[in-house]
């Protein structure tokens, strides 16, 4: 097997081995109209000569000290526990000394038992679990695909992560029927002793729709007002024992960093996804034939993720910025979030304004005095250093 030995561009990878297959049929899942492995009646997933494959590219691709793995789907536990076995088990043999392998997985928690937790502990898996809070919202867009509740399953998937100690990242989908009850939520959260969580807001765009969205579509008002008493709450009450993603992320302004989520970055297509049959694609959103970079069995993954296309695509997000973005004093938290959602008009007539910019904008001006106090604190430690 002949490896490349160029120097790689810092990558993350999300990886379905599954393609879009799920147990689940969300209601707002925008991946389940994607391709799937051959085979409706078995859970087919990627082949392991290209399974194999591929975590050998990655891991010769990769030349940070952590090299890091993310599973996605569909959901990747139809799967079952021996296919991952096989994953670890792969990593291990092409692992160079000196070197440390982290796998994350994402999962609605439903298919998790004891068999499985006690797996994802031995081998140290970060875990994002999908809840979107208590029961009632949970429920309403997260069925089964005979339309059964799942919210029972998820939590109790969740338990067996707890009861075996394992790194569990709570994600909750906010959407119109959950969005006006913040304290409800971060509540429930706080209850089951969650302690990190990403608040991922849901956006439809919707051709003829009063407000060109979906009915389930989180309204950007609603969206803002949401994360500020998120923040609140935080701030008087859980400040160093729960980690909440967008907290974080706009925290690092204060130490000069770069986000880590590729939403608040100036460019994007950090992110590539490989898809079951070792397609490349830009972005998780863009998973179509016009951003379709290449296959790792044609071309190594070292070389598909320098191709000009990814820079590109990376760079639209910068360069298609509205003049009102320009003119936000909180730019450099948001800059203005992800492409898929910038489909408004501005105040001075630009056409891809992001939907959700008044909420941001919204959030963002309510944590800045937080954000700007623990950056007077960071440069006055590092003075008297």
């Amino acid at each position: 097997m002949k490896r490349m030995v160029d120097t790689s561009p810092d990558f993350q990878v999300y990886v379905k081995p599954i393609g879009s297959k799920c147990n689940l049929d969300c209601s707002y899942c925008y991946y389940l109209d994607k391709p799937k492995p051959e085979g409706t009646n078995s859970i087919v997933g990627m082949p392991e000569i290209l399974l194999e494959e591929y975590i050998a590219q990655h891991i010769e691709a990769c030349r940070q000290p952590v090299i890091r793995f993310s599973w996605h789907g569909g959901e990747p536990t139809l799967l079952g526990c021996e296919y991952f076995q096989k994953i670890t088990a792969w990593q291990t043999r092409f692992l160079p000394a000196g070197r440390v392998i982290q796998n994350g997985i994402q999962t609605n928690g439903t298919l998790l038992d004891k068999d499985w937790c006690l797996f994802l502990a031995k081998e140290n898996f970060v875990v994002g679990l999908s809840l979107d809070g208590p029961r009632q919202f949970h429920d309403l867009h997260r069925r089964s695909k005979v339309g059964s509740a799942t919210f029972d399953l998820a939590l109790a998937g969740y338990e067996q992560l707890r009861i075996h100690e394992v790194h569990v990242e709570i994600l909750c989908v906010v959407h119109a029927g959950n969005v006006g009850s913040p304290l409800e939520v971060y509540q429930f959260f706080r209850d089951i002793d969650a302690r990190y969580i990403t608040f991922l807001p849901l956006v439809e765009p919707e051709l003829g729709a009063p407000e060109g969205v979906s009915s389930r579509t989180v309204p950007a008002d609603a969206w803002g007002k949401f994360l500020c008493f998120v923040f609140d709450e935080w701030l008087d009450k859980d400040i160093g024992r729960i980690k909440i993603q967008i907290i974080e992320e706009a925290t690092r302004t204060a130490f000069g960093l770069e986000h880590s989520l590729c939403l608040f970055r100036e460019t994007c297509g950090d992110i590539p996804i490989l898809d079951h049959q070792g397609d490349l694609y830009c972005c998780d959103h863009y998973v179509d034939q016009g951003y379709r970079l290449g296959n790792i069995l044609e071309t190594p993954l070292i070389k598909l993720l320098s191709n000009p296309m990814r820079t590109s695509f990376g760079e639209v997000k910068r360069d298609s910025l509205t003049s009102e973005c320009h003119n936000c004093e909180v730019l450099p938290m948001c800059r203005g979030e992800c492409p898929k959602n910038r489909f408004i008009t501005s105040t001075d007539g630009d056409v891809n304004l992001n939907y959700l910019c008044s909420g941001y904008k919204c959030f963002f001006s309510h944590c800045l005095p937080f954000v700007e106090s623990v950056a007077k604190e960071w440069r006055k430690s590092k003075s008297i250093s």
